[in-house]
């Protein structure tokens, strides 16, 4: 490796500049880690492939008081009247997502690129650096640190030096691949497109989603601007996944599926994608990691690619944070990938199965009638919508007979002292919380010792959760809680050594920037 010329040190280099990465970085930065992001585009690109925030991300980002940012408007998140949320399971229309969503808004329209300028904008507030133009062609891990070679422009860019990195880079992550991380799944079946054209009539296109006997387009039309179209063919997969979408092709293949002309012009952001669905087999190599894309890929049914990075971010850096601090108690950083590993894998299984239910042709109609007719039933819809939502996501935290831990503590209104407030509230500072919901003053001496990290709240809920008390950890789920009328304090200190290290450690603590 070259890393010749000036060093510049860093406690994280994120590599990739995307929403991912843009988190990411937001949240160390807000624990008062140093972090750089290396981008290797020199601006923006203002594409947006996703653009659907499903439950469990609007529901973390409302921790980092981000929902309102993310998608400007009327959501006022919290528990709501169980309500029909429409949306589809392998391009059936018949799933709800409402039945299984604790708090809402279920679903968050924010275009991939306006979430990443939020976050960008969130990271740069609270401290952290973007490079931008710069392309990472090694990464080595070398003792207490990680060497980084890097490319600006036509020219290389000497070295940089971090004593953490991740990998944000994408399905073609450097990152990964200089870590020697096997990226294995299932190969290509299918080829697909996807770009943002002028439609001459589209009023009269066949809007939504469209599976004709040649395969799927799907059109989300905008009278007054551009649509963006989709093309879904199931002959093959493509024989060069590498070569650019010419607008002839494009519209070609629009043509061919639907079968009529479709007048088209003014091409941008055109792409090809496939519904190849492969998976880092570790999401950590010593002092590298990876995060999003780089760790997982699918084919984009449901929208649940961009949700699943989004949530290893704020999983990730509390706990890369406190590993920077020093104050991590031994595994919590190897709990990323022992909690988000298996997400990230039945995420894939799920979308494998519903590019199944695609497939165009006599073949696939029966299993699609009786798919149908399933999602009937309260127990599959709830099954499938869990899935697709991200509601079902509950982590093993050590503690099976305690029917809060390892779940998501929805939003509830909590009166304190100080007044009322929100339990998401309460997690803007990114620091773990000890909700006493009972006023046990043994509660409270048992959590002596962890300031800086855990902040201390009695309060009084104004419905739900049904506990004594519960230890939240940053990402809000639930690493411990005391049943009504239950035993007191037992088991909390262990809990909060378990996550939070040993007391007495950790200096200023998360949320305390310099």
């Amino acid at each position: 490796m070259n890393t010749g010329g000036k060093k510049e040190r860093a406690d994280v280099l994120v590599v990739g500049g995307g929403p991912v990465g843009m988190l990411l970085a937001a949240e160390l930065a807000l624990h008062g880690v140093r972090t750089t992001v290396l981008e290797k585009a020199s601006v923006p690109s203002g594409e947006s492939k996703a653009g659907t925030l499903h439950a469990r991300t609007a529901q973390t980002l409302h921790r980092r008081g981000l929902l309102e940012a993310v998608q400007p408007g009327p959501y006022a998140a919290g528990r709501a009247p169980r309500r029909s949320v429409p949306f589809h399971f392998g391009g059936l229309p018949h799933l709800d997502l409402g039945p299984v969503v604790e708090e809402f808004p279920a679903m968050v329209g924010s275009p991939q690129a306006y979430a990443e300028a939020v976050f960008a904008r969130r990271a740069l507030q609270w401290g952290a650096r973007i490079e931008r133009g710069v392309e990472v062609t090694d990464v080595r891990e070398s003792g207490d640190h990680v060497e980084v070679a890097v490319r600006r422009g036509d020219r290389e860019g000497g070295g940089l030096r971090a004593r953490w990195v991740v990998g944000c880079d994408g399905a073609r992550s450097a990152v990964r691949q200089k870590a020697g991380i096997a990226f294995t799944g299932t190969l290509p079946t299918i080829s697909c497109m996807m770009g943002d054209v002028r439609l001459a009539e589209p009023h009269a296109a066949p809007s939504g989603w469209n599976r004709t006997p040649r395969g799927w387009t799907i059109f989300w039309t905008n009278p007054s601007g551009h649509s963006r179209v989709g093309t879904y063919d199931f002959r093959g997969p493509h024989p060069d996944r590498t070569s650019p979408v010419t607008f002839e092709e494009f519209r070609s293949e629009v043509d061919r599926i639907t079968g009529r002309a479709v007048a088209m012009d003014e091409p941008r952001h055109l792409s090809r994608f496939s519904d190849a669905a492969l998976q880092a087999e570790r999401y950590r190599a010593g002092r590298i990691l990876l995060a999003g894309d780089s760790a997982h890929v699918h084919f984009p049914a449901g929208g649940q690619g961009l949700n699943t990075g989004l949530q290893d971010a704020v999983n990730l850096g509390w706990k890369l944070a406190a590993e920077v601090r020093g104050d991590a108690p031994a595994g919590l950083l190897d709990t990323y990938h022992a909690e988000r590993h298996p997400v990230a894998a039945g995420v894939l299984e799920n979308v494998r199965a519903q590019v199944a239910l695609m497939h165009p042709g006599p073949t696939t109609d029966a299993l699609r009638r009786l798919f149908a007719t399933l999602m009937e039933v309260d127990e599959v819809n709830a099954h499938l919508a869990g899935m697709v939502s991200g509601s079902d996501i509950a982590h093993d935290v050590g503690r099976p007979w305690d029917v809060l831990a390892g779940r998501f503590i929805p939003e509830t209104r909590l009166k304190t002292v100080r007044g009322t407030t929100g339990l998401a509230a309460l997690l803007h500072s990114g620091r773990g919380v000890l909700l006493d919901l009972a006023d046990r003053a043994e509660l409270r001496r048992a959590a002596i010792g962890w300031e800086g990290r855990v902040d201390v709240v009695t309060a009084r809920a104004e419905e739900g959760p049904s506990a004594d008390a519960i230890l939240l950890r940053p990402d809000g789920y639930a690493a411990w809680s005391a049943p009504v009328g239950g035993s007191g304090a037992e088991g909390l200190e262990e809990a909060l050594r378990r996550w939070f290290g040993e007391p007495g450690r950790g200096g200023k603590g998360p949320g305390a920037r310099s």
